[in-house]
């Protein structure tokens, strides 16, 4: 169920008691300012909602008791009848590179994946916005799991909260480029980019989070007339039409012109840039002649590539190429597109773009 469906169950209650949806309670985190405050009901004062919202959002307490300024009375009675909405962490593979691929349990004991990638003093934190993929991508092992649900805002937002702990919002970069296709969930990756963005909250900048994308046509354009909105992403991996379709079956609905039809349509801001991704397989699509189509394509686009290298995974009937054969592919694209080479992260814990599946650690190749 979307987080904004879910809170058009909250109603009202009498004095002294909070209001919650009929069935069970909305959890907070996913909950905007207003929602917090119908869920409190009459009875409580409005400021203790902004209390609440700050505490989540931009103090991010991990419990009830954690908000000092609430009466003891009023904590215990939210404990008891309001869950704050964190999800569970299940298990926690850490890299040797720092990089850390947490498998979270929601509230229904569904699972998803969040990954936090450190980087000096600044970290990225890659999300998810469904469990498991629809979209079927023949080099991403998460297309293997199938969609089992959307999430809501809160569980979309409550990655974020979980994964960054206490560190300062202006050195997080936030990536929906986990399990999910984004614009698939549409109506609650708008909510939680307004809840991770609201300067009276977690106030992340538009900036530094980005929503990635198969190339769900119609939903591009939706997504251009948001007025709070992350950068976009387009997942590309091909040079023409057939071999993208044999890549990404959502090409045979959505047609590789039409999608750059709609990134060139696709309202920028002032300070934006299309990003495009590229996953060079060996012998399939990282040929000279590969990367002078992909100039074309994206000629007269505001935009920049990125590359990645195939992250190896069990089942995925493609190689990684050398990497003499990604410089060179890089080479052609920069002389007319700025372009560069995304480091893998997380590969020894499955946690590298394309990986995530929820799967024990294994031996990569076995």
């Amino acid at each position: 169920m979307h987080g904004t469906q879910s809170h058009q169950a909250i109603h009202e209650c009498g004095r002294g008691e909070l209001a919650v949806p009929q069935a069970m309670a909305i959890p907070v985190v996913g909950m905007e300012l207003s929602d917090i405050r119908s869920a409190l009901g009459p009875a409580e004062p409005a400021f203790r909602a902004q209390q609440i919202y700050d505490a989540v959002y931009r103090k991010r307490v991990e419990n009830w008791d954690a908000i000092s300024n609430l009466p003891k009375s009023l904590r215990a009675r939210l404990a008891d009848e309001l869950p704050l909405g964190l999800p569970d962490v299940e298990k926690r593979y850490m890299s040797a590179d720092g990089t850390v691929r947490y498998l979270l349990r929601l509230g229904d004991g569904k699972t998803v994946e969040t990954v936090w990638m450190p980087e000096g003093d600044r970290a990225t934190i890659c999300i998810s916005s469904q469990v498991g993929c629809a979209v079927d991508c023949k080099f991403c092992l998460t297309a293997r799991m199938g969609l089992e649900r959307n999430l809501t805002a809160g569980e979309i937002v409550g990655q974020v909260l979980l994964a960054a702990g206490t560190a300062p919002v202006d050195r997080l970069n936030i990536v929906m480029m986990g399990q999910g296709e984004p614009l698939l969930n549409l109506a609650s990756v708008i909510k939680a980019t307004r809840l991770l963005t609201d300067p009276e909250g977690m106030g992340i900048s538009p900036r530094r989070i980005t929503l990635s994308t198969a190339g769900i046509v119609p939903k591009i354009a939706e997504l251009g007339r948001e007025p709070v909105r992350p950068k976009l992403a387009i997942s590309l991996n091909a040079s023409y039409e057939d071999q993208r379709r044999d890549l990404m079956p959502i090409t045979r609905k959505y047609h590789l012109k039409d999608l750059i039809e709609a990134c060139r349509a696709y309202p920028l801001r002032t300070w934006e840039k299309l990003t495009f991704e590229y996953v060079l397989l060996k012998g399939f699509n990282d040929n000279d002649a590969d990367a002078r189509r992909v100039v074309q394509l994206l000629a007269h686009l505001n935009c920049k590539v990125n590359l990645i290298a195939l992250n190896p995974g069990p089942d995925i009937p493609f190689e990684t190429p050398d990497p003499a054969r990604v410089a060179n592919f890089q080479a052609i694209i920069r002389r007319s597109v700025p372009c560069l080479i995304r480091k893998p992260r997380g590969l020894d814990v499955f946690a590298a773009c394309g990986q995530l599946k929820r799967m024990e650690l294994v031996t990569i190749g076995s």
